[in-house]
């Protein structure tokens, strides 16, 4: 088969909670050219192009970075904000309209989340953020998939079930049933060893969400396993919707049957 461009998301995002401290690429067959842009949301993309036919395509990147996590969530939320609902300033809510702006507006997502929560009913914002991760950890049981594509909010309540990114964008869209902004997020996740509480997602790539909170800015809500703030996630790329985050994408001619498979192993350890 002939292969075509691949883009690959794979850098972490370098912040004041994660600094990039090396990152290597090796691809098998030799692409004839590897470049990197930044996409629309900033995160950095690999684009690499081959001249070749090849039975068999590999990909392997190893990144070294240091990490700070956060032990709790530190709300210093404005004093606008302290209780929803509420307004975000008229200065931010202009860029943040796109993250507000709901995607998948179902019957079923408003008759679940009236199951926790009063329509209309004043309610600490960090309790009420903490409360909705902590009902999707709670209340769906986690099955790995390897098929492309999300299920929708209403898929996800009505299967009782979702892998991580299906769990990330039931979070999203609740959050922004109650005016909050909220954006996807790609990355990895520690699994620490078994003398932890265990983490799930891990051996491939991971995805959770951000919410926006006035005063604590974009706050990582997993709610796949419960957590709340940066602890055990390594961030590589942030989106509007998750078919914005693909990790590793790509083409190539030939025949149907030429397609034997993917598979894909991630593994993050720490140093000592």
């Amino acid at each position: 088969m002939r292969l075509g461009l691949h883009h690959m998301m794979f850098r972490p995002r370098d912040s004041f909670d994660q600094r990039l401290l090396e990152s290597r690429l090796s691809v098998s067959p030799h692409p004839a050219e590897v470049r990197w842009i930044h996409d629309v949301f900033g995160n950095c993309i690999t684009l690499v192009d081959f001249d070749s036919q090849t039975a068999e395509l590999s990909f392997e990147t190893l990144i070294r970075l240091h990490h700070t996590p956060e032990n709790a969530p530190d709300f210093r939320i404005e004093d606008y904000a302290r209780t929803h609902p509420f307004d975000y300033a008229e200065e931010e809510r202009c860029d943040l309209m796109p993250y507000i702006t709901r995607h998948h507006a179902s019957v079923r997502l408003e008759e679940w989340l009236g199951k926790f929560f009063t329509p209309g009913a004043a309610m600490r914002t960090g309790q009420l953020l903490m409360t909705l991760n902590e009902a999707i950890a709670e209340s769906f049981s986690y099955k790995r998939r390897v098929s492309r594509g999300t299920q929708t909010p209403q898929e996800t309540i009505e299967r009782q079930e979702g892998t991580c990114r299906d769990f990330a964008l039931l979070m999203m869209e609740a959050a922004r049933s109650f005016g909050f902004a909220a954006r996807f997020v790609t990355g990895y996740v520690y699994v620490p060893d078994r003398d932890r509480a265990a983490r799930l997602g891990g051996g491939s790539t991971h995805a959770w969400c951000q919410i926006y909170v006035p005063g604590s800015g974009w706050v990582e809500f997993d709610p796949t396993n419960g957590i709340v703030g940066n602890r055990d996630l390594i961030r590589v790329g942030v989106a509007r919707t998750p078919g914005q985050a693909i990790p590793l994408s790509g083409g190539y001619w030939g025949h149907a049957e030429d397609e034997l498979g993917m598979e894909v192993s991630v593994q993050v350890k720490t140093e000592v």
